[in-house]
């Protein structure tokens, strides 16, 4: 008796250490792996486009503005993705005409004023054609969720054929369409026909399988 005591007070201590130690394992396994699409001093990993007014880097921050003729550009990573989380803080003032594209065919998440509609879509999604903007895919209350001029943090996932949009850690709008279903690069957009400017920072993605 005296033996088979002895025996369970020697396993019981390794047996919770084992638990406990495969507790951390498996949150970490269920957490996405952030790592910056941008370094903060240069546009690399980017494709710059060759005659290049438009993005530029100022004080660790990425900045998209129009040029004189109003010509608009787009910059695209290198890389492609396909399903993932992305975030990143923007910051712009006035009628701006931006978003981040995604997917093939392309996608894009709207920030700023529509050219079509006329009126603030930030946080809707944007397919063109006749649609324009498919209901279910808007943001209706976003306008509540960031305020001109400051920082706005914008979290996109797109997993599968579901895109979901957080706004400054609070949900803006879910769309799903399995037509956008290819993996591309994500996109910035300078609107062209547009003296614009917005700011980038903090971006960064995490690939999801």
């Amino acid at each position: 008796m005296n033996v088979r005591l002895t025996l369970l007070a020697l396993l019981l201590p390794v047996s919770i250490s084992l638990v406990q130690g495969a507790a951390p394992a498996s949150a970490a396994a269920g957490e996405a792996s952030f790592v910056p699409l941008y370094n903060g001093r240069d546009l690399t990993g980017w494709k710059v486009p060759e005659t290049n007014p438009f993005w530029s880097v100022i004080n660790g921050v990425l900045v998209g503005q129009n040029d004189e003729k109003l010509k608009g550009s787009m910059l695209w990573t290198e890389k492609t993705y396909g399903n993932f989380i992305f975030e990143c803080d923007v910051r712009w003032d006035g009628e701006i005409d931006s978003g981040f594209m995604l997917r093939k065919p392309e996608l894009q998440l709207q920030i700023g004023i529509s050219g079509s509609l006329k009126r603030d879509m930030t946080g809707s999604f944007y397919t063109g054609g006749k649609t324009a903007y498919p209901e279910e895919g808007r943001a209706p209350h976003a306008a509540t969720l960031f305020t001109p001029g400051e920082w706005t943090r914008f979290r996109l996932e797109a997993r599968g054929n579901t895109f979901t949009v957080l706004i400054n850690g609070k949900p803006a709008s879910q769309y799903t369409n399995p037509a956008y279903a290819t993996p591309a690069p994500i996109g910035l957009q300078v609107h062209p026909n547009r003296a614009m400017k917005v700011e980038f920072r903090n971006v960064r993605i995490a690939e999801l399988p």
